[in-house]
Parts: structure tokens; C-alpha cells; sequence
């Protein structure tokens, strides 16, 4: 048996919004948005052609989650979007307006650059650097 991570939940303010700027300013898929019969929502988003991982978009339900979202990582990056090309990646991404917080890196490593999400969490776009 192979085991893996299937699901990694980021605390949101709205649903709606979320998958507005998940499937629109960086690509994802919607994969499920289900209602639940507490009101809340089921609501999974991937990036494109990912078949294992995804984020359970998961509305902050009183104040101690309400006082993380956009902070679930403590400041540094908690989110790494791996791509396959960068370049058109980042310029898609800049075109919807994410917000990039810095020019973009080639590392031994790859190509990065920090972005942040609607609310402020901190992600990575990176390319791999072909091994």
C-alpha cells in the first residue's frame, strides 16, 4: 500500500471568493463544491493535472480560525506551486493580478518567485531545475 497527502486545508474568509481566485488568477481546477448539511461547503481545488494533491478551501468557522487565514504558515512560505514553465506561469499569473513580492530567482534549484495569495498567505511558484 502507497500512502500519500490527498488534501492539505487552507482556512478562507468566503467560498465563493476563493474559487474565484484559485481557478481564476492561478489556473486550478474545481474539483468538488459540495453543500454539507452544517451549511458549510465540501470545496476542493487543484492545479491543473494534479491527480494526488489539492486544497480543501475550508471557510473559518469561528475567531481563532478567522485569526489565521492568510497567516497559516506563520510569515514565511507555507505553499509551494510547482510548474512545468515558469515564465508563462508567472506572466498569467501577474496578468490576473496576483501579487508577486519579489522579481523572479533562478537557483541552483530552479526558477522561483514568492507570490501571495487573496489573503496573504505565502506561496512559491517554482520550476524545478531539470535534473
Amino acid at each position: 500500500m502507497s500512502s500519500y497527502i490527498a488534501l492539505t486545508a487552507l482556512l478562507v474568509h468566503d467560498y465563493d471568493e476563493a474559487i474565484d481566485f484559485y481557478t481564476r488568477a492561478l489556473g486550478f481546477d474545481l474539483a468538488e463544491d459540495t453543500a454539507r448539511p452544517d451549511g458549510s461547503r465540501w470545496v476542493v481545488v487543484r492545479p491543473p493535472g494534479a491527480t494526488e494533491s489539492a486544497l480543501l478551501l475550508a471557510r473559518a468557522k469561528d475567531e481563532a480560525q478567522l485569526s489565521r487565514v492568510g497567516d497559516q504558515a506563520g510569515g514565511r512560505v507555507g505553499h509551494f506551486l510547482y510548474t512545468d514553465d515558469f515564465a508563462r506561469d508567472h506572466a498569467r499569473m501577474t496578468a490576473e493580478g496576483v501579487r508577486f513580492l519579489e522579481e523572479p530567482r533562478h537557483e541552483s534549484y530552479g526558477s522561483v518567485a514568492v507570490f501571495q495569495d487573496l489573503y496573504g498567505n505565502l506561496w512559491d511558484l517554482l520550476e524545478p531545475a531539470a535534473r
